[in-house]
């Protein structure tokens, strides 16, 4: 039962009426949400639509799972830092990944 006692076949029958339409999107096999720190992975999300005067709004129901966005390191960083700290060149890299591209922080990492 809805709130204020209201079943269901009533209740569409009320959005119908107020011009409201709501539809389940089937077969949904994930969702991700790509912001510049990184990814939300919905992988089993159940998603409806709800469309009202025009404006389209969608839910996701789910548990997200949160990815990392793991930073570009150029080339010319993982040269600097390998030749200051006097190290492989994978080595450079590993430490500006772990610094978060961080070039002051890899080579004081590298020297320590």
């Amino acid at each position: 039962m809805l709130p204020g006692n209201i079943n269901p076949r009533q209740m569409k029958a009320m959005m119908k009426k107020l011009g409201m339409q709501v539809e389940q999107i089937e077969d949904v096999q994930s969702i991700v949400i790509k912001t510049p720190k990184g990814n939300w992975i919905f992988d089993q999300a159940e998603v409806s639509s709800m469309t009202m005067q025009g404006q389209t709004t969608y839910q996701v129901t789910g548990t997200p799972r949160f990815e990392p966005v793991a930073p570009e390191i150029p080339n010319e960083d993982v040269a600097m830092v390998a030749v200051q700290a006097n190290v492989p060149a994978e080595k450079a890299k590993a430490a500006l990944i772990a610094s978060k591209g961080d070039i002051a922080e890899a080579i004081m990492k590298l020297t320590q």
